[in-house]
């Protein structure tokens, strides 16, 4: 057994395990720190963002001066977008006969890898987990789309120019790991080769070990994985939940008597539940409508947003405040609401018993129905003033 960590960061879980002659990949996000890097992204043409001054600095070669803009006391890039991928030049990976994706925010690197690397192994992941990964791809490819800017010099990364940068930018790390993002036909080509797993369902991997999915209670489709042979098991266990939410509840019981548990994405606070915070939220969101002005609420377009879509038309009910219309904002606003309506099977079993009867598992069909909750691809829409707005700035600073 040999395991190496190719994560950037610790919460950039990513791990090559060799297990019974079995070289796994375990998990692939994409890290979106290098953003904070980067001049941030206007909705609509910004006169002051295109009077910055460039860098001036005569040590530094002009090429990549240009692209350096001061914003006192700081300096950011102004080229096209770049992300951290793990450390994949630690490993060959024309030798991983599988990777293991446990939820859809862990696998935004798949595509350098299934199309722009020697990897020619297999992909599991769950029906949901690749429907919502390919949607916050394709935000996530919208969004760098809207930087029509020019590629930035690859000399900068060099330790020689890094060193004669402003100070935020000479600390930049893992910048060697820093890529422009894929495109479209990446994005497809790439899920096309995901082989899909039920929860709970058993995958004989070249008849060396068997593979199970369990479910993780994290988000709807994500899993904790079971790697196990008639002598020897194996758990990976990463971003779980006992909290009640939309999702499946955690499957605990197949994880008893493992012979190696690794464990990440563990929270600090385990004993902290978000009852707190939702109220704290649903007060100010309440105050500062009821003055007369609007709500901005960045958050991911699949997950969390359901719930958040659930609890907040009761609250503002309560306080007077049903005229209040929702705006859904993303590229993928409508697909997102669409496809969480048809995957009820891996919602928890209230959930799941609303299939029968038949009623829709999430409560935003009737707001859409009412057209209380509208979605919109961008701002460019028909939005009335004392609104609140959800997922305005999903890839922000704090991610």
């Amino acid at each position: 057994f040999e395991l190496i960590s190719l994560g950037s960061h610790p919460f950039g879980h990513c791990f090559v395990m060799k297990f019974n002659d079995v070289t796994f990949m375990l998990d692939c996000p994409l890290d979106m720190t290098p953003l904070t890097h980067f001049l941030p992204i206007p909705f609509v043409p910004s006169k002051r963002l295109e009077a910055l001054k460039c860098l001036d600095d005569h040590c530094t070669p002009k090429t990549i001066a240009q692209q350096i803009k001061e914003v006192y006391p700081n300096y950011f890039l102004d080229g096209q977008l770049e992300f951290c991928l793990p450390e994949l030049g630690a490993v060959d990976l024309s030798t991983i006969d599988a990777i293991l994706i446990s939820s859809y925010h862990c696998m935004l690197a798949l595509p350098f890898i299934t199309e722009h690397s020697s990897f020619h192994g297999k992909v599991f992941a769950t029906e949901p987990t690749v429907r919502f990964g390919q949607q916050l791809m394709e935000e996530l490819l919208y969004m760098a789309e809207r930087v029509c800017k020019d590629r930035l010099p690859s000399q900068w990364k060099t330790k020689d120019c890094k060193d004669r940068l402003p100070s935020g930018l000479k600390n930049a790390v893992d910048t060697r790991c820093w890529k422009p993002l894929y495109n479209e036909s990446d994005i497809s080509c790439c899920l096309s080769k995901v082989q899909t797993v039920g929860c709970g369902q058993k995958v004989d991997l070249h008849g060396s070990v068997e593979l199970v999915s369990l479910s993780s209670g994290y988000c709807i489709g994500s899993c904790n994985w079971l790697i196990q042979t008639p002598y020897q098991k194996i758990g990976y266990l990463v971003s779980s939940s006992q909290l009640t939410t939309h999702a499946l509840p955690l499957d605990q019981t197949a994880m008893h008597n493992c012979d190696v548990l690794i464990m990440c994405g563990l929270t600090e606070a385990p004993a902290f539940t978000p009852d707190g915070m939702v109220g704290d939220f649903c007060t100010n969101l309440a105050r500062t409508l009821q003055n007369g002005g609007n709500v901005l609420v960045p958050c991911s377009p699949t997950g969390v947003i359901y719930d958040l879509l659930e609890c907040l038309p009761s609250y503002l009910d309560n306080m007077g405040l049903q005229s209040v219309p929702l705006y859904f904002l993303s590229p993928v606003a409508e697909t997102s609401l669409a496809y969480s309506n048809i995957c009820g099977e891996w919602c928890c079993k209230s959930r799941q018993d609303k299939m029968y009867l038949p009623e829709p598992p999430f409560g935003h069909s009737e707001l859409l129905k009412s057209n209380r909750l509208q979605s919109f691809k961008s701002l460019a829409g028909k939005i009335q003033h004392s609104s609140v707005f959800i997922n305005v700035a999903v890839y922000s600073t704090s991610q």
